[in-house]
């Protein structure tokens, strides 16, 4: 994969640029790539990374920082989920920026608040509601299993608490992925395209779940690079967490544009 884009407009601002990008061809509800490709996003995205180490570690500290506040301030939490889309899409500009050759700048982290902030803090709402509506599933689900054993018995009850409560995890995690599938994409495709946020899910939804074995291929080479970054007390993810953002970007190009 090329650090070139063939389709790029000549180089534009921060605030301008979602416009350029949007000028590649979109491929509505993407295509399916070899799962060989998802290396290639990984590499991608180093090679991102590489280019602009102190920038993209800057914004990495600065994106650590401000999850912990959100933790611990008062409806800091939902404030995180909200803005999610906002700051992924301001990292996906700055993608696209580097891979138009231009350097990449810790003001990215901010562009999504320049660049359709309204639609991406409606997709923020939606994965809110979604992330919600699984909690309340997996809750319903596992309740269920355990008013039936205090029904039969305090003691069968007791005994089944633990299975109890694994089970609300795998309904959880069961609900969980889908949405993930399906808020991957959102917000390039809402930054980039114009894509309104309900089908900006959709078409990411479809486009994964197309390229689900690739991305299982993904998961299973992310997994093992975490392994390796968390070694030395997680300072390697400094660079694997760019890098994975990076590969968000090339993954978006591989599948939802059209480089003919």
């Amino acid at each position: 994969m090329q650090d070139e884009n063939p389709y790029a407009a000549p180089a534009a601002p921060v605030d301008d640029i979602a416009h350029s990008a949007a000028e590649g061809a979109l491929m509505e509800g993407g295509r399916t790539v070899p799962s060989r490709n998802s290396w290639r996003w990984i590499v991608g995205g180093f090679n991102l990374y590489r280019r602009s180490p102190g920038a993209w570690t800057l914004v990495m500290i600065i994106g650590f920082l401000m999850v912990l506040l959100g933790l611990v301030l008062p409806l800091g939490q939902l404030a995180l989920v909200l803005l999610y889309p906002v700051f992924i899409a301001g990292l996906m500009l700055g993608c696209h920026a580097q891979a138009r050759g231009e350097p990449f700048e810790v003001a990215y982290l901010f562009a999504g608040f320049k660049n359709r902030f309204g639609q991406l803090v409606l997709l923020g709402l939606l994965l809110m509601l979604g992330a919600i509506a699984a909690v309340m599933v997996g809750s319903l689900i596992s309740g269920i299993g355990l008013f039936a054993a205090v029904a039969m018995s305090v003691s069968g009850a007791l005994a089944l608490a633990p299975l109890t409560l694994l089970l609300f995890f795998l309904v959880l995690l069961a609900l969980l992925i889908p949405l993930q599938l399906a808020m991957w994409f959102a917000p390039t495709l809402v930054v980039f395209h114009g894509v309104a946020p309900a089908e900006a899910m959709k078409q990411s939804f479809v486009g994964s779940l197309k390229n689900i074995v690739t991305f299982f291929v993904y998961s299973i080479i992310v997994m093992g690079l975490a392994f390796v970054a968390s070694i030395p007390v997680f300072v390697g993810w400094l660079v694997l967490a760019p890098t994975l953002v990076g590969s968000m970007y090339y993954s978006y190009r591989d599948i939802f544009l059209n480089d003919e």
